[in-house]
C-alpha cells in the first residue's frame, strides 16, 4: 500500500503515517491521494490519538509532490469532459484533504523529513506543527517554474510561518533550499542525523501525547484561530477558549497529581 498507518505500541496515543512509494520518490498519484486522505480522516476520527507523525519511505524523498505522469493525463481527460475511472476521480477530489489544505486533523502533526520535500510534499509539511529533518533534505515550491499557482498550503500558510522575504524567495524563485537554511528561517525545529530522525520525531510526539489531551487540542485550535485576529479580539477569544478547560476533570487531576507528586492520569474530560 502506498500509505501505511501504524500505531506503535512503544508510543501510546501516537500514529505513524508513512508515504511508501520510494521508487517514485513518494510522489502522489490518484491512488495515493485517495488513501492518504482516508488516513487523515481515520486519524481525525480516532479519539484515542493525541498526535501523529508523518514520514516518507526510503532515503531519497519525503514527498516529491504530485506524480505528473499519473495525474496530468487524468486531469486533462476530466477537463475535456471525458469519463475517467471513478477511483482516479476520487483521487483528484482528495487532493486538498491529502495535503491537509483546509482539512483539520484535530491533533498535532510532526513531520519527519527523510529526504526532499518538493511542491505538494512541502505543502503537506506546512500543515505539520513540528518538523525535524535529515541534513540531506531539501525544500522547494516549484509551481511557478511549471506555470502553476501553488494552490495547496504554500501561499496561505508559509507567509504566516516565516518571514516575508524568505517566503517570497521560496514561492517566486522555485529554487530549493537546504535543511540548514530551512532551520535558519524557521521551517524546521531540528536537523538530526538520519539514524535519529524517527526517534527525534517520536520524542516530540510523545511529549505532546503526555500532556492533557483536551488542553493540547484547544491550544492547537486556538493558535490557528488567534493568529488571524486583531490583538484586542485575540485576548478576548483566548479567555473564551481557556475558561472551559479550568473546569475539566483533567485540570483537577493535574492539581491532585502535583500535590501527590505523581504523574497525572488523563481522562480527556
Amino acid at each position: 500500500m502506498p500509505v501505511r498507518l501504524e500505531r506503535p505500541g512503544a508510543h501510546p496515543h501516537v500514529a505513524l503515517v508513512t508515504l511508501d512509494r520510494p521508487e517514485r520518490a513518494n510522489a502522489l498519484d490518484p491512488a495515493m491521494l485517495r488513501q492518504l486522505a482516508g488516513t487523515w480522516r481515520e486519524i481525525a476520527a480516532d479519539t484515542d490519538l493525541r498526535c501523529a507523525v508523518v514520514t516518507g519511505a526510503g532515503e531519497r524523498a519525503f514527498c516529491s509532490g504530485m506524480d505528473m505522469r499519473a495525474t496530468i493525463p487524468v486531469s486533462q481527460a476530466l477537463a475535456r469532459g471525458e469519463q475517467i475511472d471513478p477511483a482516479d476521480f476520487e483521487g483528484l477530489r482528495s487532493v486538498s484533504t491529502a495535503l491537509l489544505a483546509g482539512f483539520d486533523l484535530g491533533v498535532p502533526l510532526v513531520g519527519a523529513v527523510n529526504g526532499h520535500a518538493r511542491a505538494g510534499g512541502f505543502d503537506l509539511l506546512l500543515a505539520a506543527e513540528l518538523r525535524v529533518a535529515v541534513p540531506e533534505a531539501t525544500f522547494a515550491l516549484e509551481e511557478v517554474g511549471l506555470g502553476l499557482y501553488p494552490t495547496g498550503n504554500a501561499t496561505v500558510l508559509l507567509p504566516k510561518q516565516i518571514g516575508w522575504a524568505a517566503a517570497h524567495e521560496l514561492l517566486l524563485t522555485a529554487q530549493p533550499i537546504t535543511a540548514q537554511r530551512a532551520l535558519e528561517i524557521g521551517i524546521l525545529n531540528r536537523v538530526v542525523p538520519r539514524e535519529s530522525l524517527l526517534s527525534a520525531a517520536f520524542a516530540l510526539a510523545d511529549a505532546i501525547a503526555a500532556n492533557a489531551p483536551l488542553a493540547v487540542r484547544a491550544t492547537r485550535a486556538g493558535i490557528r484561530e488567534l493568529v488571524a485576529l486583531p490583538l484586542d479580539a485575540a485576548y478576548v477569544r483566548q479567555e473564551e477558549l481557556g475558561r472551559p478547560l479550568r473546569k475539566t476533570e483533567d485540570a483537577r487531576e493535574a492539581q491532585r497529581a502535583f500535590a501527590e507528586k505523581r504523574k497525572p492520569v488523563w481522562k480527556g474530560r
